[in-house]
């Protein structure tokens, strides 16, 4: 066990780090050493029981509903607020999607409303369940859903109209109120997906912090999603899709008696579900209690606004939209450097910050996650922040090899062959099963030229032969 053990040590230290608060994406860092003891202590508890049957695991019955009743208490909900805990945002955001379409079985072609920064899950929902998308410009200077836009975009088809509190790529609250009421008089369904806000949009309000409505308070809103394994700083993969009743839910609930096995009956897209997961967030959002998220929202309130002001005290550098939670995207405002060289240069200095691509209005912008953990090393990073900024004008902005741009633009991502995705790794200096190279600069700079359908087939050609023993 011992040499086991030493080895996965050895594999875990080419990860990012997920504890300290360097890594500002994908983890969520509470700073509290005891909360990951907690959390460990709980999975192990409860790991080896499934969540499959709960009348035979009563023990996860209880902890589910414990965890919705919270979820639904901060989020507005009332006597008649039902939810389902799920292995996070996008399988939240799948059931929405699934339980809207399946209360309109008499609709023969449905579409999902959606606002251009809508998350990525909702565009997987329409591919996975068959519903046709309709994407909804946003306001190019707020990043925020236009509702007379979103309202004009609902037809007969429509059973679905999804809003962010906030959207991921830019930390900004969609007008809720003003979408809910114009898809309640059409009477559509409306998910807010506040998967990254919904646990700390709460107690920033709480702190005095100006937060717009957007939770079961707002009339018309049918459904929420948010994850524990985010601002809850539980283990992951832990979400809670909450509906305004237990009628919405139960067209997202399956049962299976057409073999001759047991009744199969789930009210996710699992089947077996660990108790591990489960157990860790229960206990951790018993630990912490109000008070324990108050002071954590507080802390990571107050990272916010100095890292914030650090990226705008940095010539060069600028803040897109208002930011109303605890996610900021910045851009580059001149063309003398490159963000993805920043983000290189951020990582050589131990900080991880997540590149995102040009798309609609929104332009190449680096995205940053801040948490508790964040407190405390902010003029550090902006220190930092500034020295990547200034070595990123040093080298110059990134260009691409024109052939290898005349080669992309060449390539139909539909018919793509295993020839050509070789010989665009070979132009990127890369060999199948070789890994990334330290700066990634040339490679995103590359992908960003690629139309986005061809740069999600490259994507996923290349997550292929990552995921090859």
């Amino acid at each position: 066990m011992t040499d086991v053990l030493a080895r996965l040590r050895e594999l875990r230290a080419g990860d990012l780090p997920t504890h300290g608060g360097r890594t500002l994406a994908y983890v969520y860092d509470s700073g509290l050493s005891e909360v990951d003891e907690i959390a460990a202590a709980a999975h192990a508890l409860a790991s080896s029981a499934n969540g499959l049957d709960p009348t035979a695991f009563p023990s996860l019955l209880r902890m589910e509903n414990d965890l919705v009743a919270t979820a639904a208490g901060l989020l507005g909900g009332g006597p008649a607020t039902a939810g389902t805990v799920t292995s996070g945002g996008t399988e939240s955001c799948l059931l929405a999607v699934l339980a809207a379409r399946d209360a309109h079985p008499e609709v023969s072609a449905p579409s999902l409303v959606l606002p251009e920064t809508a998350h990525a899950a909702f565009h997987k929902a329409a591919h996975l369940f068959g519903l046709r998308k309709v994407l909804v410009p946003v306001d190019p200077e707020t990043f925020r859903a236009d509702p007379a836009a979103m309202a004009a975009a609902i037809d007969e088809s429509t059973v679905l109209v999804v809003a962010g509190a906030p959207s991921y790529a830019h930390g900004v609250l969609d007008p809720v109120p003003e979408i809910a009421a114009a898809a309640a008089a059409r009477a559509v369904r409306v998910h807010v997906d506040a998967c990254i806000g919904g646990w700390v949009l709460p107690y920033l309000a709480r702190l005095g912090a100006e937060v717009p409505p957007f939770d079961f308070r707002v009339p018309g809103v049918t459904s929420i999603s948010v994850d524990l394994h985010k601002y809850a700083y539980c283990a992951k993969g832990v979400s809670v899709l909450l509906h305004a009743n237990a009628e919405l839910r139960r067209t997202h609930y399956f049962a299976g008696a057409d073999w001759p096995g047991y009744t199969m009956l789930n009210p996710t897209l699992q089947s077996t579900r660990s108790g591990g997961p489960l157990a860790a967030a229960w206990a951790v959002v018993g630990h912490l209690g109000d008070q324990g998220y108050l002071r954590l929202a507080e802390v990571t309130r107050e990272a916010v606004t100095r890292i914030r002001a650090g990226v705008a005290g940095i010539e060069g550098l600028r803040i897109l939209g208002d930011p109303d939670s605890t996610l900021i995207a910045f851009t580059a405002d001149e063309p003398g450097f490159d963000l993805f060289t920043v983000a290189d240069e951020m990582k050589a200095r131990g900080w991880y910050v997540q590149p995102q691509f040009a798309h609609g209005c929104s332009p190449l912008n680096l995205h940053l996650s801040v948490t508790a953990a964040s407190h405390g090393s902010e003029a550090e990073f902006a220190a930092d922040l500034a020295a990547s900024v200034t070595a990123a004008r040093a080298r110059g902005p990134v260009t691409v090899d024109p052939e290898v741009a005349a080669f992309l633009a060449a390539i139909d991502p539909e018919t793509l062959t295993a020839d050509q995705f070789g010989g665009l790794l070979a132009a990127a200096g890369l060999t199948a099963g070789a890994g990334l190279p330290e700066r990634m600069a040339p490679i995103n700079a590359v992908l960003a030229t690629a139309a986005e359908p061809l740069r999600e087939r490259l994507l996923l050609e290349f997550l292929g032969a990552l995921y090859t023993p």
